[in-house]
């Protein structure tokens, strides 16, 4: 068992992170940039070491730094909640070459799933269906249009180390394809150093299913069911549900035990995330997440598990603490990502909160690492509080989100709860009838110039 873990990360999910192992009588090590001193998970933790200066690739992307935080306070092992360093390769290599025990995957899954080539070949060799594509990088204008032509247009030009909507573009017909896939490339080599691209046919009105799945490392693993991530802006996730409000329990159970058995056909080890566009009824592989997803807490609502104490506990060696007959859906739950951002041009808005109370009551919970009086840098993730809501049916979550948006108060920044008020009087959000672009286009139409 371990006696001290060491959180490699900030914000809400470090704070995450220090909870889960406070319940399990495990000491938590924060590290923190010169920026983040006062954060709150600072605070909360039992030790806390500076690892460098504001900019994160000085500090929590610097490996040497965090291992060096680790060994001078005896941490044993490290987890490395979401973004940073929670999906690097070299990093889980250079902590277990430290004698560390990384919370998490193994090196090798997260360099096959780390490429999104790689990664879709792997899961078609495991039976997991995939969106037909290219099979591996397009290198030239020519292959595109080749491929644009045979599979149909509209297609998709994405990087094959891309994410977060970077290095994606879409081309209609084969007029658009010259200028889509050389943007593709460009953005590809400025985001990742890496300006390949593969191509794939794009799915007109799909909605975003992610199924949540956990291995023991050694053979068994499980599916905690699916969230529905479709109201997105730009790529980037804005409210996440579970159940997906379009998804049957026939479709579920099939789909779930296709990534359970393909990740424990691989001896895959804790939490990871299957992702799929789904349309008319079939599911269509996008990439996998190995690590803990952000609104990983709408499956803890409706399974009543905690899937931060389960990294631990399989990082430990120990075998998973429930099996999938123990996996019962328990009402529905919906995550709204609080952004210290304007409305609608999602700009980043740092800034000292003046003033803050949290939303309560049953079935009402509110990660944050926000208090009265805290400066939001600038130099992070906009990101400043999740608000989970978890209700017996849909109905009762979405009118206990609308009860929590009005009792939260972040005041001093310009924030994204007004957004999600507005969206709460829209007939598509209340009927569950959206798909990827609808947010995109309602926000288009509300607030045209």
């Amino acid at each position: 068992m371990f006696d001290k873990i060491l959180i490699a990360n900030r914000g809400e999910i470090a704070l995450r992170v220090i909870r889960a192992a406070r319940e399990m009588g495990i000491k938590s090590v924060a590290v923190h940039s010169t920026a983040d001193a006062d954060a709150m998970h600072v605070r909360m933790a039992d030790e806390s070491v500076c690892i460098g200066p504001p900019s994160s690739t000085e500090s929590y992307l610097s490996i040497p730094a965090i291992i060096a935080a680790a060994e001078v306070t005896g941490a044993q092992a490290i987890h490395p909640g979401y973004g940073f360093l929670s999906e690097n390769a070299a990093f889980v290599q250079i902590v277990e070459d430290h004698g560390l025990t990384f919370i998490g995957p193994r090196a090798e899954h997260i360099r096959v799933m780390g490429d999104k080539i790689t990664a879709k070949d792997t899961m078609k060799k495991l039976g997991v269906p995939c969106v037909p594509g290219s099979d591996g990088g397009v290198a030239s204008l020519e292959e595109a249009q080749r491929l644009g032509g045979e599979m149909g247009y509209p297609v998709i030009i994405k990087a094959t180390a891309g994410g977060g909507g970077r290095g994606m573009k879409v081309a209609h017909n084969a007029k658009e394809m010259e200028n889509a896939f050389y943007s593709a490339r460009s953005e590809a080599k400025a985001a990742f150093g890496n300006d390949e691209v593969y191509i794939e046919k794009y799915l007109t009105t799909p909605r975003h299913i992610e199924i949540q799945i956990f291995g023991d490392g050694k053979g068994q693993a499980v599916h905690l069911g699916e969230r529905d991530c479709s109201l997105q802006r730009r790529h980037q996730k804005v409210l996440e549900e579970a159940p997906g409000p379009c998804i049957t329990e026939e479709e579920r159970a099939r789909i779930g035990k296709i990534c359970a058995d393909a990740v424990a056909e691989i001896n895959y080890a804790g939490a990871g995330t299957i992702e799929f566009l789904y349309e008319n009824g079939e599911f269509y592989f996008i990439e996998m997440n190995t690590r803990l997803q952000v609104e990983h807490p709408v499956t803890e609502a409706i399974f009543g598990v905690d899937l931060v104490r389960e990294q631990i506990r399989v990082a430990e060696g120990l075998p998973l603490s429930f099996g999938q007959d123990d996996l019962q859906i328990n009402g529905h739950a919906i995550e709204v990502r609080i952004n210290a951002e304007t409305v609608p041009a999602f700009a980043p808005r740092p800034g000292k909160i003046t003033a803050y109370h949290a939303p309560g009551g049953l079935g009402v919970r509110m990660d944050s690492a926000l208090y009265d009086g805290y400066s939001i840098p600038p130099y992070y993730d906009s990101l400043i509080g999740k608000l989970i809501v978890h209700g017996r049916d849909r109905r009762e979550a979405l009118a206990r989100l609308d009860r929590a948006l009005g009792e939260l108060i972040v005041d001093g920044v310009e924030n994204t709860v007004p957004l999600f008020e507005m969206l709460l009087g829209e007939e598509e959000i209340l009927t569950g009838n959206y798909n990827i672009h609808w947010l995109e286009d309602w926000l288009e139409r509300t607030f045209k110039p």
